[in-house]
């Protein structure tokens, strides 16, 4: 193995409080936009089985390069993600994906292999198939923290669609960071996409935001909102419990079997690995933090289910116009406030609830005129599906009361039949 080389310095408070709050925001304009896309690796022929890790890294070497640019990454569980690069626009950054998630699929097709943009694996209890050491000690601290059950649930059977957007200049990273938490619960009741997980009807419209909802929300709860994000981000990533021990030399990492806040490793209140944290763990400290917004220079909206086409390339192209576009932002501000913090509710009734849908009608209608005219019938489809108290998983359901959950399955599976 070759020795991670990290630099040595210890910390203090004050410069792990300066580290994080300065890299938290990057002013600038506004405009860009990247998109990351998760999805459930399937075995056509026997959809009841996970596919085994080295068939996932055999299947993916034979990806040829991706004409959008996006890098190609696994989770624990097998699930595929494609992370495109930061593109002027969600016009330019859904066709760049797009291009790139066909030539992924034509690949895995030739193996029996297809891909389910879900929010939750619909039919597979959670599992993990990766045997990376990072993800085989994150089971150990849930485990050890109480909340095992829903840390490996997360980590092998969950899958989102992540926008990704400029911060922005810094007059306005106060609204904007509290709007893209305000737009949250509506915008989870829209993309609800995952009202099933390991074989059955959990009873929520979104089972992936049940399962984060049930983690530490030290480490997966929302910012406040307060009027200096950055000083917050700092302050919440110094209060949430240290996960992992890297060794310094080696790079393999330790559970931390209890609750540890990383500013007391820091002071030295709970020596870890027998050493004071520096830059580089707080950075892998940081790595380790899943907030439904995340701060990393731009912003980084983690709450949206995973959906098959159409509804993926609207709920990106919606989100993006929210928060980038000024009549829409504004709009969204005021439509989403009544339901603002309705995170449960949103995951657990998605659009049948009437304040949700009311709230989402309302953003959607102010998102249309911003959307890139190549989404807008996409948005209009979403739109539609809104108007009937429906979101994308209810095609899930739909499939699994005349099918079964393998159905539900290959029918979010996209691969040729």
């Amino acid at each position: 193995m070759t020795p991670v080389v990290q630099e040595r310095t210890a910390l203090d408070l004050d410069a792990a409080v300066a580290h994080v709050s300065g890299a938290a925001l990057r002013p600038g304009p506004l405009g860009r936009v990247g998109l990351e896309l998760e999805a459930h690796l399937v075995d056509l022929d026997r959809p009841a089985a996970r596919v085994p890790w080295g068939r996932v890294t055999a299947a993916l070497a034979t990806v040829p390069a991706l004409p959008g640019g996006s890098r190609l990454t696994v989770e624990p569980g097998g699930q595929v993600e494609l992370s495109g690069p930061p593109a002027p626009g969600a016009g330019t950054a859904v066709a760049a994906l797009r291009a790139d998630r066909a030539v992924l699929a034509r690949a895995l097709a030739a193996l029996r292999l297809g891909l389910a943009p879900v929010g939750s694996d619909p039919l597979r209890h959670p599992a993990r198939v990766c045997p990376a050491p990072r993800y085989r000690a994150m089971e150990r601290h849930f485990t050890a923290v109480g909340c095992g059950d829903p840390g490996t649930a997360m980590m092998t059977a969950t899958a989102s669609l992540q926008v990704n957007v400029d911060a922005g200049p810094t007059t306005g990273w106060s609204r904007r960071v509290a709007l893209a938490h305000q737009l949250g619960p509506v915008l989870v009741a829209v993309s609800a996409c995952s009202p099933l997980l390991a074989g059955r009807a959990t009873g929520w419209r979104s089972s992936r935001q049940q399962v984060w909802g049930a983690l530490d929300q030290a480490r997966c709860g929302p910012l406040l909102g307060g009027a200096d994000p950055a000083g917050e981000w700092a302050a919440y990533a110094l209060a949430a419990p240290v996960m992992l021990v890297r060794d310094p030399v080696t790079g393999d990492a330790e559970p931390v079997p209890g609750r540890t806040r990383f500013a007391d490793w820091v002071t030295g209140a709970a020596p870890l690995g027998g050493r004071r944290p520096t830059a580089a763990d707080l950075d892998y400290h940081l790595s380790t933090l899943f907030p439904p917004v995340h701060p990393r220079g731009y912003l980084e909206i983690r709450y949206l289910d995973a959906a098959p086409e159409p509804w993926w390339p609207a709920l990106a192209a919606v989100t993006a116009a929210l928060l980038d576009d000024p009549a829409a932002a504004d709009a969204a501000a005021d439509a989403t406030a009544p339901v603002a913090g309705a995170w449960d509710r949103a995951a657990r009734d998605g659009l049948a609830d009437p304040e949700l849908r009311t709230a989402a009608l309302r953003c959607l209608t102010a998102a249309l005129p911003a959307v890139d005219p190549s989404l807008r019938d996409d948005v209009t489809a979403l739109a539609e599906l809104a108007r009937r108290g429906r979101c994308p998983g209810d095609a899930l359901l739909d499939a699994a009361r005349t099918g079964g959950p393998a159905a539900a399955l290959l029918a979010a599976t996209e691969a040729p039949r």
